[in-house]
């Protein structure tokens, strides 16, 4: 590990709880920034579920870690254990940033603007555009949520009928009753319905995945069934970044649609996060430069 040799008595910890964690990039891109700017810090990554989590915040707080990013499957449930949110996540029910203040766990979302920021990066404008949203969790709450903030005219979100589907339902009304001020049309509709996915598709400029399908332990499987619901205009989103290329992004350009997975979306809201904690902006050109130039 790069930050070995400049680890001290004043060094502060800062980490990661999500289970499966192999994969992630978050703890090479963050150490590269701290070490690039010359800050005590160092980024570890937690295996760590819901099972586990309130003890594991418990402990965090008793040693006085400066805060942690949080992912799958815990972003909704840590927020139980903090003791004050921000708007962001307030409003999307889930977090991704804890910052630790004196004792005082403060929880943030930066999912949903580092998805729009990146949308940005690629020249995508959500203003007056449909999206297609797949998913109700820690992820695709703070998509919707972000993505009507920035003016989408239309969102579709579709998700399992089982004990989740209430929380699309919950950002369904969030949007049309509690953000009434952003004008967007917002449905909600069963995943099980196939047939008017591929209807709510077909009138869309972006259909977006929020959900880990495509990822270990479903690496290799999509939450579209039939390829034929895309088509060559259509942007296709994923939050999943490893594999890089996920199957539902591989039915993507198969069919020429752009295909923008998850990894631009996971360092800008890395980025975002990373000034939470430091108070300085990560030197993001750098790190696209020396970890995802191939990739971005």
């Amino acid at each position: 590990m790069k930050n070995a040799g400049r680890i001290d008595g004043r060094t502060q910890l800062i980490g990661l709880l999500a289970t499966p964690i192999g994969h992630s990039l978050s703890p090479a891109m963050h150490n590269l920034a701290f070490e690039k700017l010359g800050l005590n810090n160092v980024y570890m990554a937690f295996e760590v579920g819901n099972e586990q989590l309130e003890e594991v915040v418990r402990g965090m707080r008793a040693l006085n870690v400066r805060g942690y990013n949080v992912s799958m499957p815990n972003k909704t449930a840590i927020v139980q254990y903090l003791d004050e949110l921000d708007d962001s996540a307030k409003f999307t029910g889930a977090v991704n940033t804890v910052v630790n203040t004196d004792g005082k766990l403060k929880g943030y979302s930066t999912d949903g603007s580092g998805y729009v920021r990146n949308l940005r990066e690629h020249g995508i404008d959500l203003k007056g555009k449909k999206m297609t949203l797949v998913g109700s969790g820690g992820a695709a709450t703070p998509i919707a949520i972000e993505a009507a903030q920035a003016g989408l005219a239309e969102i579709s979100i579709f998700a399992r009928n089982d004990q989740f589907f209430a929380r699309a339902e919950e950002n369904v009304r969030i949007i049309n009753e509690d953000m009434k001020h952003t004008q967007v049309k917002a449905n909600i509709y069963p995943l099980e319905d196939q047939e008017q996915l591929r209807e709510e598709i077909r009138t869309s400029h972006i259909f977006a995945n929020g959900t880990g399908v495509g990822m270990k332990p479903l690496e290799g499987k999509s939450v579209l069934e039939d390829v034929s619901m895309l088509r060559s205009d259509l942007i296709v989103t994923d939050v999943v970044y490893s594999p890089a290329k996920s199957k539902l992004m591989e039915q993507a350009e198969s069919v020429g649609a752009t295909a923008i997975n998850g990894l631009g979306m996971m360092l800008w809201q890395g980025a975002l996060a990373f000034e939470l904690w430091t108070g300085q902006e990560m030197p993001v050109s750098y790190i696209k430069e020396q970890l995802f130039a191939d990739k971005l």
